[in-house]
């Protein structure tokens, strides 16, 4: 049997997967831009090709015979991903979903042709007149295809509009940005698998964030605490987002919010497993389900296991920001109350601007 596995990116997000199917038996084989990154050594072999050369590792996968090809947690990842898989014949989601579900300007679009709530929104680049656009503040500007809370502001009124475009282009892939209404209330993610277009809905998790007007992720909860009726009307809204999108091979992971009244606005969905250790840690550790293993599974055309392989838990992930979210992880250790530390990067003590330049993160026990 094939057990060739390529995976797509070699940083710290790709090393539960790579660590994964090694554990499975597969043989790794990891393209990425050589950085001395942590999955270029864990790798069974290791290519040094940029994910944006996604000609030159079709081609060397072809070369290999991979029975499969995945990532986690990353939308550029996501693209090579599924754009290999479509030229192979591999399991993956089509072009189609892989647009949709990294692009906010067509996931918007497909959510208002298909009648999933989410907030209104305008795109707009360098040339647009801003002055005519009709938007009820509060508002939420950000880059039509980044994630990681990268290029993101929110405003109250219109002073401060042109330079928060500005902003969301010059750190968006495409140089667009989305200009859209603010929904209020609680925010959430739902972490899922899709195996041949059957979803599969894992966990809810709270998410707790900076709040105004950059939305850092600062920790996230696992299970999420709402009662049975409202779990099942994420479920249902979730998953019925899924099919607007596409979605039929992959892990997911969408991001809500439930305002008091209960109403749900689908922020963004992505196809793909989280990031901030939510997929690849909270969920294990919170259901008992190995979602990593999952993944490496569709991807090679097997039906995801959801069988619990421990005791499902309470969890929380907190991350580092500042030295006295460092003394507090030091206390915590000390207490015995850390399950893992993640990740550690005190040189980005005090320098944090968005989810990728965080000083750290943990993992607790609730």
């Amino acid at each position: 049997m094939n057990k060739n596995l390529a995976i797509i990116g070699a940083s710290y997000l790709q090393l539960p997967l790579i660590e994964k199917a090694k554990e499975m038996g597969y043989t790794t084989h990891v393209f990425a831009w050589a950085a001395n990154d942590v999955g270029e050594k864990a790798a069974d072999r290791f290519y040094p090709i940029s994910v944006k050369e996604v000609d030159a590792i079709t081609e060397k996968c072809r070369e290999i015979g991979i029975c499969g090809i995945c990532s986690i947690a990353t939308d550029f990842g996501n693209y090579a991903v599924n754009y290999i898989a479509d030229k192979l014949g591999l399991p993956g989601n089509s072009m189609d979903c892989t647009l949709k579900s990294t692009n906010k300007h067509l996931m918007r679009k497909a959510f208002e042709e298909n009648g999933d709530p989410s907030p209104y929104s305008v795109i707009v680049d360098e040339n647009t007149d801003l002055s005519a656009i009709k938007l009820t503040y509060p508002i939420i500007v950000k880059p039509t295809d980044r994630s990681g809370s990268r290029g993101i502001n929110k405003l109250e009124s219109s002073e401060g509009l042109e330079e928060a475009v500005r902003t969301a282009i010059s750190e968006g892939f495409e140089k667009k940005a989305l200009v859209e209404e603010y929904a209020e209330g609680q925010e959430y993610s739902v972490e899922g698998i899709s195996y041949n277009g059957v979803h599969h809905i894992l966990a809810v998790t709270l998410k707790y964030t900076t709040g105004a007007p950059h939305f850092i992720e600062t920790g996230h909860m696992e299970p999420a605490p709402l009662e049975r009726e409202m779990f099942q009307k994420v479920v249902d809204t979730v998953t019925h987002a899924l099919d607007s999108l596409g979605v039929k091979n992959s892990a997911s992971h969408s991001e809500i919010k439930i305002d008091k009244d209960g109403n749900i606005k689908i922020i963004e969905i992505g196809s793909r497993m989280g990031g901030d250790c939510i997929g690849s840690d909270l969920v294990y550790y919170s259901t008992g389900i190995d979602f990593v293993r999952c993944v490496i599974q569709v991807a090679c055309g097997i039906e995801p296991d959801l069988t619990p392989v421990r005791e499902p838990i309470k969890v929380e992930s907190r991350f580092m920001f500042t030295e006295d979210d460092v003394i507090e992880m030091e206390a915590l250790k000390k207490a015995d109350k850390i399950i893992k530390l993640v990740a550690f990067y005190p040189e980005n003590i005090g320098h944090t601007t968005d989810s990728s330049n965080r000083a750290g993160c943990y993992i607790i026990r609730k």
